[in-house]
């Protein structure tokens, strides 16, 4: 399995883009570790695509379609959205992009997350983005930021703080043994953070030989 993947074998139904070779990078941090406005940057100074695994299942509930109606069924059921179901979307959304290099933002939250994506479009991240951030630095972020998220009070961020630590932190440990996680300190003030991802993104460090 590379990690940068050729995908023309794949059938004309949806797994993925033909006749390209597709670069994925899973960007991984806590709440507030700043993931969002990096991802930003890298769009801008290396023309990926951007899909946040959160934002496309919302845009599909949003949508009214059918699929859409399920999800919120179980959103608002307190059930958690298999992960079969976020991966076609995101498959759907790399397909209709036209690109050949994404950030996946905030997927894999889990192990089984990690596993079905593997599983469903037999393809690796070339590597995994770790936006590594103190909780207390995180917290100051969260409580400070102006967004009017309902979330954003003390004791909703320190269940989202287990919540991450519990589940994503066996997805980061699992790749950083095959070598593949990129940490960033992300506790420095922007311009830094970007510095250390702009050293990730240099072609030496992408370019994955097939």
């Amino acid at each position: 399995m590379g990690t940068v993947l050729d995908a023309a074998s794949k059938d004309a139904n949806g797994s993925l883009l033909t006749d390209k070779k597709v670069t994925v990078v899973f960007v991984l941090g806590g709440p507030g570790s700043g993931k969002g406005t990096q991802c930003a940057n890298i769009v801008e100074h290396y023309g990926y695509t951007h899909l946040s695994a959160g934002d496309l299942l919302r845009a599909e509930i949003k949508s009214g379609s059918e699929n859409g109606t399920m999800i919120q069924n179980m959103i608002k059921e307190g059930k958690i959205v298999p992960s079969e179901v976020t991966i076609k979307l995101l498959q759907r959304a790399m397909n209709e992009s036209g690109n050949d290099k994404f950030l996946i933002d905030g997927f894999p939250r889990n192990e089984e997350n990690r596993a079905a994506f593997e599983l469903v479009t037999g393809m690796e991240p070339t590597f995994v983005l770790f936006f590594d951030c103190p909780e207390e630095e995180m917290e100051k972020r969260l409580l400070s930021r102006n967004q009017g998220r309902e979330d954003d009070n003390i004791e909703t961020i320190r269940k989202r703080f287990r919540v991450y630590m519990e589940s994503s932190l066996p997805v980061i440990e699992y790749y950083n043994s095959k070598g593949k996680v990129r940490k960033i300190d992300a506790a420095k003030p922007v311009e830094e953070v970007f510095g250390a991802v702009k050293e990730v993104f240099t072609p030496s460090n992408v370019e994955v030989a097939a």
